[in-house]
């Protein structure tokens, strides 16, 4: 399960501050900074089938690394901008994988191996792709470890384009009382607004 919390940012200038603060030096585990290029495309059906029911699949190269992603059962996303999702990834190998990824990728799941039955044999094609920058860093509390990331950069969907400048907070294990802390404290300096459409909503938007 994914659970996170993302951020609106307003300029590169608000970003730099974040990234340079020592707000939470204390708790920041070392050698844990990371700066990384991401490339990912979302496929669907032409009909979108899978965004019909509620189903993301992702293909994301993040450095040298290649991942295949499947998120579904999304709840709504609340004013504090906190997202709750169901997640899968595996790592991928085909070389073909951002142009004709296989769906079975996914068949270890259950949930994989009933998104291969909705589409029944239907062709996935590339709906939309996110080019981005990421800079990020994990803090334990000691109860929750988490990563605090910032994106810089694009969602592409054929001629149409949507700039992406976002935080997130994402929880890797522990408890959400910490992780609402921890975004309440970037709130409280920054007066950052809660990101309520994520990267895949915002692409949907695009080709809509």
């Amino acid at each position: 399960m994914e659970v996170e919390l993302k951020y609106k940012i307003t300029s590169r200038e608000q970003a730099e501050r974040i990234w340079n603060d020592e707000l939470f030096a204390d708790i920041e585990e070392n050698g844990s900074r990371a700066k990384i290029s991401i490339k990912a495309a979302y496929f669907d059906t032409k009909d979108m089938l899978l965004s019909e029911n509620r189903i993301a699949f992702r293909i994301r190269r993040e450095g040298n690394r290649v991942v295949g992603t499947l998120k579904w059962g999304d709840k709504d996303v609340d004013e504090s901008g906190l997202y709750v999702r169901e997640e899968i990834n595996v790592p991928v190998t085909d070389k073909a994988c951002f142009l004709a990824p296989d769906p079975t990728i996914f068949r270890q799941s259950e949930e994989g191996r009933k998104m291969v039955e909705l589409l029944g044999g239907g062709e996935l094609v590339n709906i939309f792709e996110t080019v981005f920058t990421r800079r990020k860093f994990r803090v334990d509390t000691g109860s929750s470890l988490m990563e605090i990331s910032l994106d810089e950069g694009e969602i592409i969907a054929d001629d149409a384009k949507a700039p992406i400048h976002e935080l997130e907070v994402e929880l890797y294990s522990g408890n959400r009382d910490d992780l609402i802390a921890i975004g309440n404290k970037l709130v409280e300096k920054y007066g950052i607004s809660p990101e309520t459409r994520s990267k895949y909503a915002r692409g949907i938007a695009l080709i809509k």
